[in-house]
């Protein structure tokens, strides 16, 4: 893939990032996006060169309920909003993944609220899975029993056609790939349709699939995807570190080595989906995890704030989710100075993987494992170079790595 595999993400939720109400009525809509401006010299400061955005298209509530995916919300701006950005990202070298919704839709998209008024000769009613001869009248088939979001139907031609009119229209826009939301609720031959086609045109576009669990590995063939959410790493890191079981991460990385043999996982240590883990681990355990998710193979992300030590819980509610996706301040300045340690370790951390670049596809080789200390050597495709990485939570938390002379490259007790 060549550029991808030099990317490091910083992951943005932009409607809590830009401080857009998300449930209730927006009285003054404008460019909030451009808050994202006076935040990209930042990411470049952090070690980032690509920004993962969450939802920026015309949606009802929390983006991924969208009404209209060829225009930007109006609670964040303007289609000119958003070609600033991209031109800003360009200007330092920042590239741009988009989150796109081919799931489910709104159940008050217009093209649906047309569908189920005209009935199934419609011209909009291929577009999605609807139950036509319920007893309560048509009934389109929702997702993951939320009734507020309706799926597509993926068998039909429309709905391809429609995903890649989608996705050609932000590639051609400045664009670089995309995060397929609940790739994994989406038959994989409905991808495998779709990829090719944006492809022609995008060949270098990247596409990343939102996976939690199942086969990866054979999702990835099938679906022609080039990447997946490594929620199984994601889990052994934050798990392993609070409940003192190293033997759960050494399982995890065997498991990631496997995945490694046939594509580059997506790697993290929070998004925007789950609880943040300076919240789960403390800040000393934050970078624990972060040393850990720094020194493996992968294409990684850190989710904005996470690198300050933001705290925040996720709570299976409706507004479950605002904690762990707030409102940042109009620029870096405005933070408070408690997480400059963190950004520290995280500026260290992912400077070491900028020089050594083999990271991305380095698989691992346990050299040492007991519950609370264990040590593994991350070895390049080639075998010419590695790093040995030693883990004790015997006390607090402390990662120390080195490299192939045995110098110390990263200590934990001892920041550079």
């Amino acid at each position: 893939m060549g550029w991808v595999d030099h990317a490091v993400w910083w992951q943005v939720y932009p409607l809590g990032f830009c401080g857009a109400p998300i449930r209730e009525r927006d009285p003054a809509p404008g460019p909030r996006l451009r808050r994202l401006l006076g935040w990209l010299d930042y990411a470049v400061e952090l070690g980032a060169n690509g920004l993962l955005l969450g939802p920026v298209f015309a949606s009802r509530s929390h983006g991924y309920d969208t009404i209209d995916q060829f225009r930007i919300d109006s609670r964040l701006g303007d289609e000119r909003d958003f070609d600033d950005l991209v031109h800003e990202c360009r200007e330092r070298g920042l590239r741009i993944v988009l989150d796109g919704v081919f799931s489910h839709v709104s159940r008050a998209h217009p093209d649906l609220e047309r569908a189920l008024r005209d009935g199934p000769d419609s011209e909009s009613a291929a577009l999605f899975d609807i139950d036509w001869h319920s007893p309560n009248g048509p009934q389109p088939r929702v997702f993951e029993g939320h009734s507020s979001l309706a799926r597509l139907n993926h068998h039909s031609p429309r709905a391809r056609d429609y995903a890649v009119r989608v996705m050609q229209h932000w590639l051609y826009r400045g664009i670089d790939g995309w995060r397929l939301d609940a790739a994994y609720a989406v038959d994989p031959a409905f991808w495998a349709q779709v990829l090719p086609r944006v492809r022609v045109d995008h060949p270098e576009a990247w596409f990343l699939g939102e996976m939690i669990h199942g086969d990866y590995v054979g999702f990835v063939e099938e679906s022609g995807v080039d990447s997946v959410t490594q929620y199984e790493l994601w889990k052994a890191i934050w798990s392993s570190l609070r409940d003192g079981n190293l033997h759960e991460l050494n399982w995890a990385l065997e498991r990631h080595n496997e995945f490694l043999a046939h594509f580059i996982p997506q790697t993290f240590a929070g998004n925007h989906d789950v609880t943040r883990i300076a919240s789960t681990l403390g800040p000393e355990g934050a970078v624990t995890a972060l040393a850990i998710l720094m020194t493996v193979g992968g294409i990684p992300s850190i989710y904005s704030g996470d690198e300050q030590g933001f705290t925040g819980v996720k709570e299976r509610r409706l507004g479950g989710d605002d904690a762990v996706r707030p409102r940042f301040p109009g620029l870096p300045s405005d933070l408070a100075s408690w997480g400059e340690p963190i950004l520290r370790a995280h500026q260290d951390l992912i400077g070491l993987r900028r020089r050594h670049p083999w990271l991305v596809s380095a698989t691992t080789k346990s050299l040492a494992l007991e519950n609370l200390r264990s040590a593994y050597r991350v070895i390049s495709v080639d075998g010419r170079d590695h790093l040995d990485v030693d883990i004790d939570l015997t006390d607090q938390p402390r990662v120390i790595i080195r490299d192939r002379s045995g110098r110390i490259l990263w200590d934990q007790r001892r920041p550079a």
